[in-house]
């Protein structure tokens, strides 16, 4: 008792090292439809908690997808990583695969760019790709840095378009690779310095 304990020192108890905890965890999670992004659902439904492994701890998802879109989500205990990747005044990029039905013209596309109205106030401006497009339906990647609550799927809705499928495929430049759907898996040391560094 009393000892300081310095950089490169080895700590023991009992002849046994004592390993120093890592500071934080972070996971990356392919959301499957089906479930919601909270530790615990009034409504009985299945949530991204229960996709983590057991030995996790308490981590929290990092925003939120709805119970009906997929895709890439981060789960943490950093609470600074948290809010600065959620926060839209860092306006940290968020891509997502989206499905319509039929075609989207011009007109709505320059529209989606430019910023909607929603409850009162303009969306920012976003990227809008078209990837493929057919009468039945067309299919884009849509950049936005806000997070407001079902703002994908509201945008289209203003222009008349309802959303069939939605996928958060990239946040920054950093996507889901080869992690398959309902999978979970640590960040790298790499990849955790690239979020904190957005």
């Amino acid at each position: 008792m009393g000892d300081d304990v310095r950089q490169g020192d080895r700590v023991c108890v009992d002849g046994k090292d004592v390993a120093r905890k890592a500071e934080h965890e972070y996971y990356l999670l392919n959301k499957p439809k089906g479930y919601v992004c909270t530790v615990k659902d009034d409504k009985d439904r299945k949530t991204v908690m229960q996709l983590l492994p057991e030995n996790a701890g308490r981590v929290y998802p990092v925003g939120r997808l709805d119970y009906d879109t997929e895709g890439m989500l981060l789960l943490t205990d950093d609470g600074e990583l948290a809010f600065r990747l959620t926060h839209p005044m860092n306006e940290i990029p968020k891509t997502y695969l989206v499905k319509v039905e039929g075609s989207v013209d011009e007109r709505s596309l320059a529209k989606l760019r430019s910023g909607v109205e929603l409850d009162g106030k303009l969306t920012g401006k976003s990227r809008v790709k078209v990837i493929e497009t057919n009468k039945k339906f067309t299919k884009m990647h849509v950049t936005i840095t806000e997070g407001r609550n079902r703002q994908i799927r509201r945008m289209f809705e203003e222009v008349g378009k309802q959303v069939i499928f939605l996928k958060r495929i990239r946040i920054g430049e950093m996507g889901l690779g080869s992690l398959e759907r309902g999978k979970v898996r640590r960040l790298t040391a790499d990849e955790i310095y690239y979020l904190k560094n957005l």
